[in-house]
């Protein structure tokens, strides 16, 4: 808990832009604290559709901005992790009932050289009669095109910044709410309580950044007692898991008649996800679900692209995520604005900055703007540093996934494929870190079941804040659909006796 003294920015969030804005700030030499009342990027930011992408259909909103912003920070991002972020070569089928043919060319044409691509291959049309990701396609579908985005584990993303921010100086408390923040004297004097044991400690700091997600407005009424200088809206957006429809690594994009598209992309190995739904919420953003109607949705597109059918019986796996999008008025939720708007108040010399919208693509630069308005009030001027900076693990040489790989199952020979890519994918040059002086499995310590090792999960714990086995197995290693319910009890067990063994340890001293 906070030492008693000030810290030069508290960020209430432990979402994507709390955690890049927190890495950004320490890597400038700013003393940063950031409490988070749950796990990290247990809301919106671990329910994404899981892509570093520009937003092609965002081009028919005219949101050329931010669209040309995210396809820069495609490459950047791709530099920065190359172990959780890798291309994709996206299909879209072309169904003249619905957008022409010209105007997705148009499209894609933008797409290609609004951001300055480097990195990635441009778009071009295919025959679908010929290419391998039309055989499990309807047969009428003979015209399609192919282009470009990024696929990314989102939770491990938000860890990895706040592990740089960590090791940048920032402070990290998870599980601990603040549950008042009041200016006092130039400052912001916060209360915050740690919501397993309801203990209650005070933090200074001269500034304040609201990254509360879906509950920013919330936050500020209930917190900080004052009302939200702008209209939020809360748009719900779910996704369904269901056995894999397909047996190659194209993902596709699919449009349909009321104007939205939605994604079928190839997930861990043995799945396929689909999503996303976009639906007005209006209840609490830690209670939202899949509707049987988005289910229902999901299946129906779906269905009208692939010869195999799919029915809500086959998910295998749902999740959903609210989004905190600011409401500029649209006329539905898919077409409200997915730009960021960042509401600087420097009332009483106290800085409070307040986060709306964003995506997990842009939040770099979302946090580069956010200090551009908190460095003058904090008297910082050193200069931006994060679009060469590599995120933990992801210092591979040359940014060379595939050449990293065969390096580690070279030096650990006794590492089965599968576990060796995991890990790689994971925890990148990490990786060495929980592999130790290991030479075999059982120097990996417990093996719990499903490929899980008592070495990762000890990794998880004292470097990633990973306190129980959703932690682990939904937002850090990824293991959740692979793993069975005698793997789950193991691994409650061996976290209750290392809890126990803590809470000696914190009586005896």
């Amino acid at each position: 808990m906070p030492d008693g003294g000030v810290y030069d920015i508290l960020v209430v969030g432990g979402g994507i832009n709390g955690a890049a804005i927190a890495r950004d700030a320490s890597g400038r030499g700013l003393s940063v604290l950031l409490c988070e009342k749950n796990d990290i990027a247990s809301a919106t930011s671990s329910a994404s559709t899981k892509l570093i992408h520009g937003g092609l259909r965002y081009l028919e909103y005219y949101e050329f901005r931010l669209v040309r912003e995210a396809l820069i920070e495609r490459e950047v991002l791709l530099r920065a992790a190359p172990h959780i972020i890798w291309p994709l070569r996206f299909v879209l089928p072309h169904d003249k009932s619905l957008r022409p043919a010209w105007l997705i060319r148009l499209g894609l044409f933008l797409y290609d050289h609004l951001g300055g691509r480097k990195m990635l291959p441009g778009s071009k049309g295919i025959d679908l009669r010929r290419h391998v990701a039309g055989e499990p396609l309807r047969s009428d579908l003979r015209k399609g095109f192919v282009y470009s985005d990024c696929w990314v584990q989102d939770s491990r993303f938000v860890v990895l910044n706040l592990m740089d921010a960590a090791a940048r100086g920032t402070e990290v408390l998870t599980r601990t709410a603040c549950i008042r923040a009041r200016r006092t004297e130039g400052q912001w004097e916060a209360v915050l309580r740690d919501e397993a044991t309801g203990v209650e400690s005070t933090a200074r700091a001269r500034a304040m950044v609201n990254a509360a997600g879906p509950w920013v407005a919330q936050f500020l009424g209930e917190a900080v007692g004052s009302n939200a200088p702008h209209s939020i809206r809360l748009v719900k957006g779910s996704h369904i898991v269901v056995p894999k429809v397909f047996d190659h690594d194209y993902p596709y994009i699919f449009q349909h008649g009321d104007g939205r598209i939605i994604f079928a992309i190839p997930y861990e190995q043995d799945f396929t996800l689909i999503g996303t739904t976009d639906v007005d919420y209006e209840g609490d953003p830690g209670e939202v679900a899949i509707s049987e109607s988005e289910t229902a949705y999901l299946c129906e597109i779906t269905n009208g692209y692939f010869k195999a059918q799919i029915a809500p019986a086959d998910v295998v796996w749902s999740y959903s995520g609210v989004r905190p999008l600011y409401d500029d008025q649209a006329a539905s939720a898919s077409a409200a604005t997915r730009d960021y708007i960042l509401d600087f108040d420097n009332g009483s010399g106290a800085p409070l900055l307040n986060v709306y919208g964003g995506k997990i693509t842009t939040c770099r630069k979302l946090a580069e703007h956010a200090l551009q308005k908190l460095a003058e009030p904090l008297n910082c001027d050193a200069p931006v540093w994060t679009a060469d900076a590599a995120l933990p693990g992801g210092d591979l040489p040359d940014a060379d996934f595939d050449g990293f790989l065969e390096g580690l199952t070279n030096q650990h020979p006794w590492l089965p494929r599968q576990l060796a890519w995991r890990l790689a994918r994971n925890y990148g040059t990490r990786t060495a870190k929980i592999l130790g002086n290991a030479v075999n499995l059982e120097g990996l310590g417990q093996h719990f079941g499903n490929d899980l090792y008592e070495a990762e999960v000890d990794y998880l714990v004292r470097e990633e804040w990973a306190q129980t086995a959703e932690d682990i197995l939904w937002r850090r290693s990824k293991l959740g659909l692979h793993v069975d319910g005698q793997t789950v009890e193991s691994l409650d067990r061996w976290l209750g006796g290392r809890s126990e063994d803590r809470e000696r340890k914190v009586n005896h001293s």
